[in-house]
């Protein structure tokens, strides 16, 4: 269990490739659409961007170069 943990700890902190740091950032960016959402009553679509947005912001950093 230690070993894929470790593992998941070094392609975690891998250098990310540019594409997939443009793709997270991106994804970051959809999750500011949600703030107008919230403030005009559409919680649901407003929380849904967020989750979207630092899911996928989170995710890209598990990608690296081989």
């Amino acid at each position: 269990m230690m070993k894929i943990l470790r593992k998941i700890r070094k392609k975690y902190n891998a250098p990310t490739p540019k594409k997939w740091i443009q793709i997270g950032d991106a994804l970051l960016g959809v999750s500011a659409m949600g703030v107008p959402a919230v403030l005009m009553s559409y919680t649901w679509i407003g929380v849904t961007l967020f989750i979207i947005g630092i899911i996928g912001k989170f995710l890209t950093n598990f990608f690296t170069e081989e």
